[in-house]
């Protein structure tokens, strides 16, 4: 489905800033559509005014849609009985002297023109299933009769009105709880959703006749510290405010429409949202978040004192092979604890790769100190590596390096070069040095070396492959890793 701003693009002449206007519409009509308990439909004109384009389309959470399939691209073009081009001439809310079958539906129909500057760039279309008309009573009057104000506010110019932008994560809608504030602040009309919302946030009176302000204010005392901000006030005559209010007991977030009639300030519609659930359910999550970091600080200082416990016990023991076999068991611990060092610094659930790969490196380097000569340079990235993954791709990553070092190379100066893709949700990696080669015969699996078994086994885990095999042109070796990621 084509978007607005496309439609207008390939279709209409209007200029920036009627398209812009437009947008903002569209980004605050779910609530007339919502009060009207009616479907929406933007026609923008083409460079010929009897023809128009369907733009965008939205439809009511309050009551049943009149329209099944989506419209939008859609054109009228040329016919005399549209509404939608009597309203754009007339600038005039156009409507149908009765019920309109529409796929054997019963529809209202109302086309309201959008002016600017004494023009119209648009019309509105307001589709009502009157199949699905509720039972009058207070809230159906009261949101009816919002949405008769907003439809001329509309019409006028004076809708969207400017302010705070809807948030789609947070934005209470019409149905999550409404009040009818009066041009002096006075409570209205409280639907039952908003009664609860209040309650549940401490308030204990009636709603009904107190005056909005007030009962804000009353909340001042003992509450948290507010998500946002309490000022500018929630009411304006000029501009949409959107807030949220945090007490001990409960949070609630709060948006106000100003409504005008017949040129003068007629009060405000307020929405209302109880997301007490949803803050207590973020507190824990960043309570959890922080335990988990807590826990890989907790993981990496182990791990740091295993290490230097097995360098210790290196130095102190007489035999060459244990001191070299505890140096190698040191070297992998130290890697491990790299993880959780980086994982213990954030709260993603990811490891940026690189920067292991790269304190890794310098890490296997600088334990060869015999091997200063030695250049090591990192191509291509890892990029982010689930943190289940990353542990033992680690250990995978310095076996492989040491042993390009220790094998490769052995004492002689030379070069180590990983170069690392991930494209397609695999991960390859390769790390190539210019030392010695293999032998014909060499195979991974039949080495009796302890670091090539623990490749081997990690990288099966890891559902990957590892090859070792000649160099370009018969010189060095060059080890391959490729690892899926999904």
């Amino acid at each position: 489905m084509l978007s607005m701003t496309e439609v207008i693009a390939e279709h209409s002449d209007l200029s920036a800033n009627d398209t812009l206007w437009l947008a903002g519409l569209v980004d605050q009509w779910d609530m007339l559509a919502d009060l009207a308990f009616s479907d929406l439909i933007l026609w923008v004109p083409d460079v010929d005014d009897n023809v128009f384009w369907a733009a965008a389309q939205c439809r009511p959470t309050t009551g049943p849609t009149a329209l099944e399939d989506d419209v939008v691209g859609e054109d009228i073009a040329y016919d005399p009985e549209s509404l939608v081009i009597e309203a754009y001439l007339s600038q005039e809310v156009s409507q149908t002297s009765g019920n309109k079958l529409h796929a054997g539906i019963p529809v209202d129909v109302h086309a309201v023109p959008i002016l600017r500057d004494g023009r119209a760039i648009a019309v509105v279309e307001v589709h009502t299933n009157r199949m699905g008309v509720r039972a009058p009573g207070a809230l159906e009057d009261t949101y009816l009769e919002t949405a008769m104000v907003l439809m001329e506010m509309m019409r006028q110019g004076r809708f969207p009105t400017p302010g705070d932008k809807p948030v789609p994560w947070g934005t209470p809608r019409v149905g999550d709880g409404s009040l009818r504030v009066t041009a002096g602040g006075v409570v209205a009309f409280a639907s039952p959703n908003a009664m609860s919302a209040f309650r549940r946030l401490g308030w204990g009176g009636d709603l009904l006749g107190d005056r909005l302000a007030e009962i804000m204010d009353s909340f001042k005392h003992g509450r948290r510290e507010p998500v946002e901000e309490m000022a500018p006030p929630l009411l304006s005559d000029h501009r949409v405010r959107e807030m949220e209010l945090e007490t001990m007991d409960g949070a609630m977030r709060l948006r106000s429409q100003p409504l005008w009639r017949d040129g003068e300030p007629d009060g405000w519609f307020v929405t209302c949202r109880d997301v007490t659930d949803l803050r207590t359910r973020e507190r824990e999550l960043v309570t959890k978040d922080a335990t988990i970091r807590e826990i890989h600080h907790r993981v990496k200082n182990n791990l740091q004192t295993v290490a230097a416990l097995l360098r210790l016990q290196a130095r102190r023991t007489t035999s060459p092979e244990a001191s070299n076999a505890l140096a190698d068991a040191q070297k992998r611990v130290a890697a491990i604890a790299v993880v959780h060092e980086i994982l213990s610094q954030g709260f993603d659930t990811s490891v940026s790769f690189d920067e292991v790969a790269d304190r890794l490196m310098t890490m296997v380097r600088d334990v060869a100190t015999s091997r200063s000569k030695v250049t090591m340079t990192r191509i291509g990235s890892f990029g982010n590596i689930p943190a289940d993954v990353a542990t033992n791709l680690s250990l995978v990553f310095t076996e492989v390096v040491q042993n390009a070092l220790e094998h490769g190379l052995g004492d002689r100066p030379g070069h180590v070069v990983v170069t690392a893709d991930l494209r397609g949700g695999y991960l390859s990696v390769e790390v190539a040095n210019d030392g010695e080669t293999l032998p014909p015969d060499f195979a991974p699996g039949s080495s009796h070396s302890l670091g090539l078994s623990i490749v081997t086994t990690l990288v099966a885990d890891l559902e990957g492959t590892f090859a070792m095999e000649r160099g370009p042109e018969g010189e060095g070796t060059l080890a391959k890793i490729v690892i899926p990621l999904d």
